[in-house]
């Protein structure tokens, strides 16, 4: 099942990046188990920095670097949904969106904030991905995942996943493990309710993103209202927004900061969204990452605030 020397840009919403030297695409449990035999098998004798393995759902927040990934990229493709009265079973590789939808078709409120959010399932959990005051964590009952390294099944409960802002414990003690599915719980809602809703977000989304230009989503997170420096919180507090604590708007610090519009080689930063940054159509992973790095800069030499990223970045 193992392929080789696979053009990354193929999978990630921003276009860039070189091959993976080693890939896996599971579309079903049984094929990642098979798969995972077969890479256990083959890297017993590749030198260390080629067992590395990177685990990759929609591509929409990834950075890859243009050297591409020196060992194995796994793409996790196990999609289905089925529903069980007020609880949905959904494939940690079904688009998020696809989720959404059939919370609408079957009245089941819980997920109208994410209405037009790309990327998959699993991606969501991992990055306890949010908007609009709502976070994947609220509706997720039970999450199973399969240790890369024994090849056991895992199920923990919400409590278990320790979600905390844009972080589950996927990101931390259990990130050599891939998440296969997870039942998500909702209350019944009026179908007309919830639909007109999860338009209005996606709606919204295509008002303010730039969406007709690849990208990988916010780069950085928001600011706590507590990290912002003192002396600048008179300045920034009328931006407060609950995210789903109160923060500041990164995007509004970024454009105060004079960065709309900055560029380096083919990458700007969204003149429509400012924590937005687009490739023009033939921007680097070099370009990104260089502007990524004068951002964090000018922010913190003006406003003495830390950008923290929430964009991914896989180097070689």
């Amino acid at each position: 099942m193992l392929r080789q020397n696979i053009p990354l840009k193929d999978y990630s919403n921003y276009k860039i990046g070189g091959n993976a030297l080693y890939f896996l695409e599971a579309a079903t449990k049984e094929d990642l188990l098979e798969g995972l035999r077969e890479w256990k098998d083959f890297s017993k004798d590749l030198p260390e920095e080629k067992k590395k393995v990177f685990l990759l759902g929609g591509g929409t927040n990834i950075l890859f670097s243009d050297n591409g990934f020196d060992g194995l990229v796994i793409k996790n493709s196990i999609i289905g949904i089925a529903q069980d009265k007020d609880e949905i079973t959904v494939g940690a590789g079904t688009l998020f969106s696809s989720l959404v939808d059939s919370c609408v078709n079957n009245s089941l409120s819980g997920l109208e904030w994410a209405g037009g959010m790309p990327g998959t399932v699993g991606g969501a959990i991992r990055g306890n991905a949010g908007a609009f005051g709502g976070e994947t964590k609220d509706n997720v009952l039970k999450v199973t995942s399969i240790n890369l390294e024994s090849l056991e099944e895992v199920t923990r409960d919400n409590e278990e996943c320790q979600f905390s802002y844009r972080n589950s414990i996927f990101k931390g003690e259990a990130k050599n493990e891939i998440i296969i599915s997870a039942i998500f719980g909702f209350s019944k809602g009026s179908q007309e309710k919830i639909k007109e809703q999860v338009i209005k977000e996606v709606e919204f989304r295509r008002a303010k993103h730039p969406l007709d230009r690849p990208n990988a989503g916010s780069v950085f997170k928001n600011i706590p209202v507590e990290s912002i420096p003192e002396e600048y919180k008179n300045e920034f507090l009328q931006y407060v927004k609950n995210d789903p604590f109160p923060v500041i708007p990164t995007a509004k610090i970024i454009f105060l900061a004079g960065l709309k519009g900055k560029r380096v080689g083919d990458a700007i930063v969204s003149e429509k969204h400012t924590n937005f940054i687009v490739n023009l159509g033939n921007a680097t992973a070099k370009d990104v990452s260089d502007l990524i790095k004068i951002i964090k800069n000018e922010v913190e030499q003006k406003y003495g605030i830390y950008l923290e990223e929430e964009i991914m970045r896989l180097d070689q």
